[in-house]
C-alpha cells in the first residue's frame, strides 16, 4: 500500500495512507489592541522629537543610554518589566538642546583646525577623545572615544588622509555616538590628544513644559497605541490634558487608556477625589509608592509601571491580584482605605504574603451614565469592548467597497462578524449565546450605501471575589 505526503494541490492517486502535518496557527484575537504602550521622556541621549519603538532593555540601552537620574531610561527600564508587547517612547527637548562638539587639529607646530565631531544628539554626556600613535604602524594614528573612563569604542590604523579618516570614523558599526565633519580646505596629519572632553552640550531638558507632552501626544496618535502613560508627571492641568485627549481619540475611533498618578506627598483621600473627577473608562488612577531594588518610585512612576503590566496583558487576563515586581507597598492601606479606594475608582496596591499585588483591576468610571453599566469600570471590560470595537472596524478593509449592499453582501458580512465573535466565545470572553445581525429597525431607513448590524453579548469576568460557607458538626 502507498504512503506519503499529500497537499491540495498534489492528491496522490495510488491508493493509500497519506499523512501531512501543520503547525497549528496560534488563533489571533484582539487584532484592534497590539499591547503598545506610550510614554514622553527626558534624556540626556537618543533621538529627540521622534517615536521610537523600545522592546528590550538593550535596546531601550541603545537608543537612550542608561542614566538613571533621567525617566527615558529609569521609568523606560520599570516600564519593560511590565512585559508591554511594545514600548514606544519619545524623547522631549527644549529650546535649549544642543549637541557637544570637538575640534581636532593638525599635527603643525601652530596646529590648525582639521576635523570637527559632533555628538550625534544634544546631550552633556562625558564624552572625551584620545589620538595616539599607532604602537605597530608609526605613520598611522589611532582614536579612541571614551565616557568618562569607559571606552565607546576604537577605530585603529587610521591612514593621514584627511577625508578617510572622516569616513572611517562615520562609518565604524560601533561608532553610534559620534559624527565626524572634515573643516574645509583644512591640510595636515592628525595630531595627538589625550583625553579632550567634547564642550557646549544641553540635554534640554531644564524648560519641558505641557506643550512638550502634547506635541508627545500628538505623534503618538499615529501609532496604533493601546495605553499611555506620563513619565512621572504630576501636573493637574497636564493630566486633565490627558484626559481631554484620550476622550477626543475616542470619539475618532482611536481606543487609548491612559494611566496616571499622583504626587509622593498626595495623599488616598486626594487621590480618591481626583478619581471621581476623571470618573471616564479609559483613565486609570494609581495609588501607593513601590520599592523595586531598593528605589522608591512615586506614585506616578509606579503608574508606568502598572500601564505597562496592564497593556501587555491579552484580553483574558486581569490586573486584579496580579502580582507585581515590587518588593514593598507604602503606604500599607487597611481593609476600609481599600474599600474606600476601590469604590472611588482608584487602583491600590496592597502586601500579600511576600507579594506585593494589585488588588483589583478598576478604571475611575464609578458614577456610570444611563448608557453605561458597572461592567465599564473594570480595565480588562475596557479592553475588550476597545478590541472588539477595533477588530470590526479592521473589517472595513474586507468589505468597504468591495460587498455589494444586498442581502448577499450583507449576509457575508454577518458571517465573518460572527466568526470573530465566535472566537471571543470559545477563549471564555464571552457566553456563547451572543447575537450578531443585521439591526432590521436602522436598515430599514438606510440609505443605499449603509448597511447597520448590532451584536449583543454577555461578558464573561474573571472569579474576584469567593464566599465560602462552613458547617461544624457536633
Amino acid at each position: 500500500m502507498a504512503t506519503g505526503n499529500w497537499n491540495e494541490n498534489n492528491r496522490p492517486r495510488i491508493p493509500g495512507f497519506y499523512n501531512r502535518f501543520k503547525t497549528k496557527a496560534e488563533e489571533r484575537i484582539g487584532t484592534g489592541i497590539h499591547g503598545i504602550l506610550a510614554m514622553p521622556v527626558k534624556s540626556d541621549w537618543g533621538p529627540t522629537k521622534k517615536v521610537v519603538s523600545i522592546k528590550s532593555e538593550k535596546e531601550l540601552k541603545k537608543e537612550f543610554g542608561e542614566n538613571m537620574d533621567l525617566t527615558a531610561f529609569r521609568l523606560g527600564r520599570l516600564a519593560l518589566l511590565g512585559n508591554p508587547k511594545e514600548l514606544l517612547l519619545y524623547r522631549m527637548i527644549d529650546d535649549s538642546a544642543k549637541c557637544l562638539t570637538l575640534t581636532l587639529k593638525n599635527s603643525e607646530n601652530t596646529p590648525t583646525d582639521i576635523i570637527t565631531l559632533e555628538s550625534k544628539y544634544p546631550t552633556t554626556r562625558d564624552f572625551n577623545i584620545t589620538v595616539r600613535t599607532n604602537l605597530i604602524e608609526q605613520d598611522k594614528m589611532d582614536l579612541i572615544l571614551f565616557e568618562g573612563s569607559k571606552q565607546l569604542f576604537a577605530i585603529t590604523a587610521l591612514d593621514n588622509n584627511l577625508d578617510e579618516v572622516v569616513e572611517r570614523i562615520n562609518s565604524n558599526v560601533e561608532n553610534i555616538y559620534i559624527n565626524a565633519k572634515k573643516i574645509d580646505n583644512a591640510t595636515g596629519l592628525l595630531g595627538e590628544i589625550s583625553n579632550k572632553k567634547f564642550t557646549g552640550g544641553n540635554d534640554g531638558i531644564s524648560s519641558i513644559t505641557n506643550e512638550c507632552y502634547l506635541e508627545a501626544m500628538k505623534a503618538f496618535e499615529s501609532y496604533g497605541i493601546d495605553g499611555f502613560t506620563l513619565d512621572g508627571v504630576t501636573d493637574t492641568s497636564l493630566q486633565n490634558c490627558v484626559k481631554e485627549w484620550v476622550i477626543r481619540n475616542k470619539n475618532e475611533g482611536i481606543n487609548i487608556i491612559a494611566f496616571l498618578g499622583g504626587s509622593k506627598e498626595e495623599t488616598l483621600e486626594q487621590a480618591n477625589s481626583k478619581s471621581k473627577e476623571f470618573n471616564h473608562e479609559d483613565i486609570v488612577n494609581i495609588f501607593c509608592h513601590g520599592y523595586y531594588e531598593g528605589r522608591k518610585y512615586t506614585q506616578a512612576e509606579v503608574a508606568v509601571y502598572v500601564a505597562a503590566l496592564g497593556t501587555g496583558q491579552g484580553l483574558g487576563e486581569s490586573l486584579c491580584n496580579a502580582v507585581t515586581v515590587f518588593d514593598e507597598v507604602e503606604p500599607r492601606l487597611s481593609k476600609v482605605e481599600i474599600e474606600t479606594a476601590l469604590n472611588s475608582g482608584t487602583l491600590v496596591l496592597a502586601k500579600d504574603d511576600n507579594d506585593v499585588i494589585i488588588v483589583d483591576d478598576v478604571n475611575t468610571l464609578k458614577n456610570y451614565p444611563d448608557d453605561k453599566s458597572d461592567v465599564f469600570g473594570s480595565i480588562r471590560a475596557v479592553k475588550f469592548l476597545n478590541a472588539v470595537d477595533g477588530d470590526t472596524s479592521l473589517k472595513r478593509k474586507d468589505f468597504v467597497g468591495k460587498v455589494n449592499n444586498d442581502d448577499t453582501g450583507r449576509t457575508v458580512i454577518i458571517c465573518a462578524l460572527k466568526k470573530y465573535f465566535e472566537t471571543l466565545a470559545k477563549i471564555g470572553i464571552i457566553e456563547n449565546d451572543f447575537i450578531v445581525e443585521v439591526d432590521k429597525e436602522l436598515q430599514e431607513n438606510a440609505v443605499s450605501d449603509e448597511f447597520f448590524w448590532r451584536w449583543d453579548a454577555t461578558y464573561v469576568d474573571v472569579v474576584k471575589r469567593i464566599y465560602g460557607t462552613g458547617y461544624v458538626r457536633k
